[in-house]
């Protein structure tokens, strides 16, 4: 029996580039054949057996951000998109002939959960770019895109969407298991055994979005090594006022993105150096995170840490002080890296995995998780060259 192999392709809230993950997921039907869902035993229920990373040049990257700050015309949007739409199939090729599939999640430019008059938001609304059509083209595989569209339609908000992957991939009987995402925003899934109707999931606020604004004004992409942060003082004033903000002390289920944290929103009491800011923007990171725990109808055995944000250690420290007495640990501590899952796949194989799941015909959502009225097929088809 073939193993199903699919390429899922991400670009998160950070918009530094491209994550392509190649899943292989064994004990697991073939694409297509609608089989029930049922998960294989043990966890991870999957590997990682390839990973690439491609970067965003300079131009595009700031031609993201633009279009994240609302900036430019519609005629900018559209060659955004199949700007966005080449360079995902050029991160795509060099893993496409070996995959069943590829599922692209694209780059979110504009998500709004809810509408926000004062915004001009008047309805749910979201938008990632990037063509499938020219993945398609290109790479000869169909493609599975736009897959929180479904969601928002149904009543969601749109996110998280990966708790579905993180269950079939990583629940486990008898571990109540906290998966923790640090991209541009953090977001949390809570897996308490593997009974899917418990399973809890939501945007916690900002994690790397707010640090890699801060690091900008040194002329740095990101604070690497959580230098900038260590090397200043949490500003206690600036941090209350952040704390004090409305979207903290919304209940479940929410979604948020740069559109709410980016620092020209928030309040600033004083002026702060880079340094006192990067420091006060870890500690808030983390204590928004810990907050957030209190929606959990109970307390995880563990934290699994994952995202760019993981690779912080200043930020890591601060969420193992402010998440104390549970673990924090990563997929390596598990000994999952073995199984090609970090910090920097976990979240393209979650795509790769919904993007199976649609092809299959099973529901790819958790609809208690995002406030849908009812599990939805997430994303579209687009077929490989000379299919109908």
């Amino acid at each position: 029996m073939t193993v199903p192999r699919v390429l899922g392709l991400m670009s998160g809230t950070s918009a530094d580039g491209i994550d392509a993950a190649l899943l292989e997921l064994p004990g697991w039907p073939a694409p297509g054949g609608g089989a029930p869902l049922k998960l294989p035993g043990g966890a991870p229920r999957g590997r990682v057996v390839a990973h690439t990373f491609t970067p965003y040049p300079p131009d595009l990257r700031a031609a993201v951000l633009r279009a994240m700050r609302d900036e430019g015309t519609p005629g900018d949007l559209t060659q955004l998109h199949w700007a966005l739409g080449e360079a995902f199939a050029q991160a795509a090729a060099p893993l496409a002939r070996d995959a069943d599939l590829i599922a692209s999640h694209g780059q979110t430019v504009q998500h709004h959960p809810r509408p926000d008059a004062a915004r001009g938001w008047h309805r749910p609304a979201t938008l990632q770019l990037g063509e499938a059509a020219l993945i398609a083209q290109a790479t000869g595989r169909a493609v599975v895109s736009d897959f929180r569209p479904a969601d928002l339609a149904a009543g969601g908000v749109g996110a998280p969407l990966v708790p579905f992957a993180d269950w079939a991939l990583f629940s486990q009987p008898g571990v109540t298991r906290l998966l923790l995402n640090l991209g541009g925003i953090a977001n949390l899934t809570l897996l308490p055994g593997t009974d899917p109707a418990r399973v809890q999931a939501f945007d916690t606020g900002p994690a790397n979005c707010l640090l890699d604004e801060i690091a900008a004004r040194a002329g740095l992409p990101c604070d690497e090594g959580g230098a900038l942060a260590r090397a200043g003082q949490v500003h206690e004033p600036t941090l209350r006022a952040w704390l004090a903000h409305p979207e903290l002390t919304a209940p479940p289920p929410k979604a948020t993105g740069r559109e709410v944290w980016t620092l020209p929103r928030l309040p600033a009491p004083a002026p702060l150096g880079t340094e006192d800011l990067a420091a006060t923007a870890t500690e808030f990171t983390a204590r928004t995170v810990a907050a957030a725990l209190r929606w959990l109808a109970a307390p995880p055995d563990e934290v699994i840490v994952a995202g760019g944000g993981a690779r912080n250690p200043a930020l890591r420290a601060a969420l193992t002080r402010t998440l104390a007495p549970a673990p924090l640990i990563t997929f390596a501590d598990l000994g999952w890296d073995a199984r090609g899952f970090t910090d920097a796949t976990r979240e393209a194989a979650a795509f790769a995995f919904l993007g199976y799941a649609h092809a299959q015909g099973w529901p790819s959502t958790l609809p208690h998780t995002t406030g849908a009225a009812h599990a939805a097929r997430t994303g579209k088809w687009s077929p490989p060259p000379g299919a109908s």
